[in-house]
């Protein structure tokens, strides 16, 4: 007697997402390979947690561009994810050679911030690329600050960076929060007039850039427009989520993604 083929119902979900779906079971646990899948892709996340950014490799990378390499007020890794207060604020050395720079300077419209924040594997893999296809979209029609590389940082770190070099916007690119399907995901933070304080509803949020998702010249288009955008209307947030989309239209690529507003993402421990 011949017995009918085995149909899994979820394979045709699994090959439209990368979510687990379906794992099955092996008496009352999970398959082999399916733990060990699991376990890898926690120990990916952990990894992206507690790595590092290599800032002068960063600032190689971006040369002739001019950079500035600074460090939060969390002194390590461990303090940074025990204390997120401290990683929204420069230490004192950072923070004179940034007023420096500012005094030095006549202000910016916009100043770019690389931040590890919760996934250096993030910035390695997609700031390079993001940043200069922002730059490349930009076109010279907005005076760039010099490009800030910040170790031990949380999204807020940029308010302080952009208040000290006098900018009228600030970008933040950090790495988020790593989960079990991609750790290496980078989002980017836009802020108007920057400064200590500043609500996350004040900032609008660009997320999931990383190769199964936004692709970094689409991020960039979508960051352009917010900060040209935002430096005619006066603001960045909830008051400029509402029209973005429309104005925005298609590019190569496709269609551009929706523009994020923060809240839309509580919990998020990158802020």
């Amino acid at each position: 007697m011949t017995l009918p083929p085995v149909v899994d119902p979820f394979a045709r979900f699994r090959a439209a997402t990368r979510a687990r779906v379906g794992l099955g079971r092996s008496g009352d646990a999970l398959p082999t390979t399916a733990l060990l899948e699991f376990q890898i892709a926690h120990a990916r996340a952990r990894d992206a947690v507690h790595g590092a950014i290599d800032a002068e490799a960063l600032a190689r990378a971006f040369a002739p561009l001019p950079t500035a390499t600074v460090h939060s007020a969390a002194s390590d890794r461990a303090v940074y994810l025990r204390r997120p207060d401290l990683g929204r604020r420069l230490d004192d050395e950072s923070a004179a050679r940034l007023d420096a720079l500012g005094e030095a300077g006549q202000g910016w419209d916009v100043v770019f911030v690389i931040a590890d924040g919760l996934s250096a594997a993030a910035v390695a893999a997609h700031a390079q690329a993001t940043v200069r296809a922002a730059l490349e979209t930009l076109g010279g029609r907005l005076s760039v600050g010099p490009l800030v590389i910040a170790s031990q940082s949380r999204v807020a770190l940029g308010d302080d960076i952009g208040a000290r070099l006098k900018a009228r916007m600030v970008a933040v690119l950090i790495g988020e929060r790593p989960g079990l399907s991609v750790a290496d995901s980078l989002g980017v933070y836009i802020t108007f007039d920057p400064r200590p304080g500043r609500r996350d509803s004040e900032r609008n949020c660009i997320s999931n850039i990383h190769a199964d998702g936004l692709h970094a010249d689409q991020a960039a288009r979508t960051l352009c427009w917010l900060v040209e955008e935002g430096l005619r209307r006066r603001i960045t947030g909830i008051g400029l989520k509402e029209e973005a989309q429309p104005r925005l239209g298609a590019g190569e690529g496709g269609n551009l993604p929706p523009v994020l507003d923060p809240s839309d993402r509580l919990g998020e421990l990158s802020s």
